[in-house]
């Protein structure tokens, strides 16, 4: 699994600003309807059904909050630059400004695993999100995040 197989340019956003967790989990469905074609509401509730089972705030800044879809075919993701970051509940207790959620088949066990292992391994890496936190264009993003894996292969 790869960044490019999760992830459309389309579905990279930065956002001026976000008012509250809940806003943001609105805000992150409303890109994946865009980019991938879901329906908006059912990413909200699931995203948030999946919250109340422990936070998905990783810390240092970054969240990964994923969840389930019935129906869907493949693992989606979209990404999210918070200019201003927000209180995320993280487990480090940390305001949240980088947020990668994925989207996952209701059947897809290992492919969910591999797509957060992939993208929490990434984001781990302080220096990669050095740059994203430096680069506010969405195209820049993408190829950052698409090319960091690059990178860590060659």
């Amino acid at each position: 699994m790869k960044f490019v197989d999760l992830l459309k340019p389309q579905a990279v956003k930065v956002m001026a600003s976000c008012s509250s967790k809940k806003r943001l989990m609105h805000d992150i469905a409303d890109l994946a309807e865009s980019a991938h074609g879901l329906h908006a509401q059912t990413l909200v509730e699931a995203l948030l059904e999946r919250e109340t089972l422990g936070p998905t705030g990783v810390g240092h800044g970054v969240a990964l909050p994923h969840a389930r879809i019935a129906g869907l075919e493949e693992v989606l993701g979209v990404f999210l630059l918070l200019e201003k970051p927000i209180d995320f509940d993280a487990v480090d207790r940390q305001p949240v400004d980088i947020v990668f959620a994925l989207f996952a088949p209701e059947e897809a066990g290992v492919e969910h695993l591999k797509a957060l292992a992939l993208v929490s391994r990434t984001l781990r890496d302080a220096g990669l999100c050095t740059k994203l936190r430096a680069n506010p264009e969405p195209a820049t993003l993408y190829t950052i995040l698409t090319e960091a894996e690059a990178v860590k292969a060659a």
